[in-house]
């Protein structure tokens, strides 16, 4: 029996369908249960981006300063996982700045899209803190450390900077750099301009961008997968879900201290890339 008689037209006729996962602010600086960019914030939404409803494309719309490179890597490495598993492409636009940690997200897509003014790039990575010596000598405050380990006091901020844990931190953060550079060059590969020194850590507009070879062209969302998938295409928006606790303000009084923290290291990382 043909039972295709029976059934309404919408059923063999349903647009194909977009699913689209907005990757928005620093990378790492939230906590199990919180919102923010973390491999086990965006597991869950990942998952059902990829898998639910049958998608054609996966779009990543992308705002982000970076921030933690383990996070960036992890989370970049899920998203090429669901892609292979899945078998579904994987497109990135970046909005205001894809930056650092943000373009190591991008570069897990198969292509990349940003406005002619969004900021790109800065492929480097960076260690800042403060350093206070002089400051509690000056009210005869006296730092006291006990440690079974030589290096435990690494970087100790109360106490003078020694030659030793500069040379250290470099060469902790050149190698962070390799993986980052092995990264973009075997996502990027032959796209990337020739000769073009990429990896100093600058940015770039999208339009210089386009001329590295950094993004494939110059598109925003709705008009660039309405080109790539016709008229008809549904985006479906993914975003990570919410706790009732969140929900109903629970928990709001015990973490507004480290809350305030966080959002000022997040502005920080804004200040680098002028935003």
């Amino acid at each position: 029996m043909d039972i295709t008689r029976f059934l309404p037209a919408p059923f063999f006729n349903r647009p194909p369908r977009v699913a689209v996962v907005r990757l928005q602010g620093a990378i790492g600086l939230s906590r199990p249960g919180a919102q923010g960019l973390s491999d086990v914030a965006l597991a869950e939404t990942l998952e059902r981006a990829f898998r639910k409803g049958k998608p054609v494309a996966v779009a990543l719309i992308i705002n982000s300063p970076g921030g933690s490179p383990v996070q960036s890597s992890l989370i970049a490495a899920r998203i090429r996982a669901l892609a292979v598993e899945t078998g579904l492409p994987v497109h990135a636009f970046v909005e205001d700045v894809a930056a650092s940690g943000g373009y190591w997200l991008a570069c897990a897509a198969d292509d990349i899209w940003a406005d002619a003014t969004s900021i790109v790039g800065s492929i480097g990575v960076i260690s800042s803190g403060f350093g206070f010596a002089d400051l509690i000598g000056r009210y005869g405050v006296e730092r006291r450390v006990h440690t079974a380990g030589g290096s435990k006091s690494f970087l100790d901020p109360f106490r003078p900077e020694k030659p030793e844990d500069v040379d250290r931190l470099t060469r902790l953060l050149e190698d962070m750099h390799r993986a980052f550079k092995a990264w973009v060059c075997d996502r990027r590969g032959a796209k990337l301009a020739a000769g073009a020194d990429l990896f100093t850590g600058e940015i770039w507009t999208g339009a210089q961008a386009l001329e590295t070879g950094l993004i494939d062209g110059l598109a925003h969302p709705g008009p660039k997968l309405r080109a790539l998938y016709g008229d008809k295409v549904k985006l479906v928006p993914y975003g990570q879900r919410r706790s009732w606790l969140r929900r109903f303000g629970a928990g709001i009084a015990a973490e507004a201290a480290v809350s305030v923290l966080e959002a000022a290291e997040e502005r920080a990382l804004w200040a680098r890339v002028g935003r």
